[in-house]
């Protein structure tokens, strides 16, 4: 008996754990730092590995970031010590068979979790049911920047970072046309720490880099999933199509405007 609640409590836990991450990732990235750097700040956070670098450092001058992280330390305290006691009272029992048995329970349950964690499916949901709970009950929109870029709608800026053989790298900026998708770019931080402010037309992105962009936000998350190869110069021409029907019925609503008016 004590092995089966033992389980119970070491999914439920977990289970939790992995929800408490997705939904610190999420609130990260709303305050601007990119998917794949909120993703790593909170799961640092949540495990308690430090790592002394340049986007720790915005977390920490951030009051909103801190605010998130300190509540995964305190989540941290609790649920890891409560992971470890629940495996243990899951591999209790009597008889090597017994405890074989369960251990394969765990260590099925476990990966069916991380299976389940890892589906684009779910990702969709929880991000649609997180911002939703996130917008209505926090202030986590009302970013540093907000104010200064009347930031309203889905237009977001946030942080991309550049790797090698993705469409943006080795390319300067006149060559990606990144205008003409809809998106600005407003800083790049190169990888010595050296910062690019208003970077010109013959600015060249390079490996490593991390981009500040500007622009809608389904957009700015399919950017960096572009390889350089025709997949993905076909993805920037269909981008920049795209923008260019959505500045087409921005014009019509304005006429109509105009001329109810």
């Amino acid at each position: 008996m004590t092995g089966l609640v033992g389980i119970i409590a070491f999914f439920t836990v977990l289970t939790l754990s992995l929800m408490i991450t997705r939904v610190a990732t999420i609130a990260l990235s709303y305050t601007g730092l990119s998917e794949e750097a909120a993703r790593f700040q909170a799961r640092s956070a949540f495990t308690g590995t430090g790592f002394t670098t340049s986007e720790a450092e915005k977390v920490v001058d951030h009051p909103v970031r801190r605010r998130i992280i300190m509540m995964l330390m305190v989540a941290r305290s609790a649920g890891l010590v409560t992971i470890i006691i629940s495996l243990i009272l899951s591999l209790a029992g009597d008889g090597s068979l017994d405890r074989l048995l369960r251990l394969a329970w765990v260590g099925g349950g476990s990966l069916f979790l991380w299976l389940l964690s890892r589906s684009r499916y779910l990702d969709h949901l929880m991000r649609r049911l997180i911002k939703s709970a996130l917008e209505r009950w926090t202030r986590l929109d009302v970013r540093d920047y907000a104010g200064l870029l009347k930031i309203s709608g889905d237009y977001r800026v946030t942080e991309i970072r550049v790797r090698e053989g993705d469409w943006l790298s080795g390319k300067q900026l006149r060559d990606c046309r990144l205008p003409d998708e809809g998106v600005t770019v407003l800083g790049i931080y190169r990888r010595d720490g050296r910062y690019v402010g208003v970077p010109r037309r013959d600015t060249r992105i390079f490996p490593e880099d991390t981009l500040v962009l500007y622009g809608r936000m389904k957009l700015l998350q399919d950017l960096p999933r572009r390889r350089d190869d025709s997949g993905g110069q076909r993805a920037h021409e269909q981008a920049v199509d795209a923008q260019r029907r959505h500045e087409a019925r921005e014009q019509e609503n304005r006429e109509t405007v105009r001329w109810v008016c």
